[in-house]
């Protein structure tokens, strides 16, 4: 079954993929911001759920990393809200947390794309997967929509 949305990277033109980082732990989201921006990605950052909806809508970002417990709105409530939404409803959602695998199905059932364990992104001080298992998940997204791989540039 194909998804509705805009694939991640557009046929026939290298652009950046933008996405939209929400994450509330400073730390962690300048980190990932870092290794994210370094890969070639345009990084968009929230600190808490009210942002994140109102940067997704204003920003139409290419893919959402969404943690779990976040001020002001959850995780949870902020992909239900962005589902609903018909102007962000497309939106890829990969959620990005610290809690146990226990909840990927409900979250993936919800309208997430992928759930990542920030412990197996970060194993150790100074290493960060995130760049290398996002390559993973968005060629995931793009063939669940019928984009073929070799009609996605590679710009490096």
């Amino acid at each position: 079954m194909l998804l509705p949305g805009k694939p991640i990277a557009q046929a026939g033109r290298v652009e950046f993929v933008r996405i939209l980082l929400v994450e509330d732990s400073r730390f962690i989201l300048r980190e990932n911001e870092r290794v994210l921006l370094k890969a070639g990605y345009d990084v968009i950052c929230a600190e808490d759920g009210e942002s994140a909806l109102k940067l997704a809508r204003e920003q139409n970002p290419d893919l959402i990393l969404l943690d779990m417990i976040l001020p002001k709105m959850s995780g949870p409530d902020v992909l239900q809200r962005l589902k609903a939404d018909a102007g962000t409803a497309g939106i890829p959602v990969v959620v990005l947390s610290s809690l146990s695998g226990k909840n990927r199905q409900k979250l993936i059932e919800a309208g997430a794309e992928d759930y990542l364990e920030k412990s197996l992104l970060m194993p150790m001080l100074g290493v960060n997967l995130l760049p290398k298992t996002l390559e993973d998940v968005i060629c995931r997204i793009n063939r669940r929509r019928g984009i073929a791989f070799s009609s996605i540039p590679v710009d490096k």
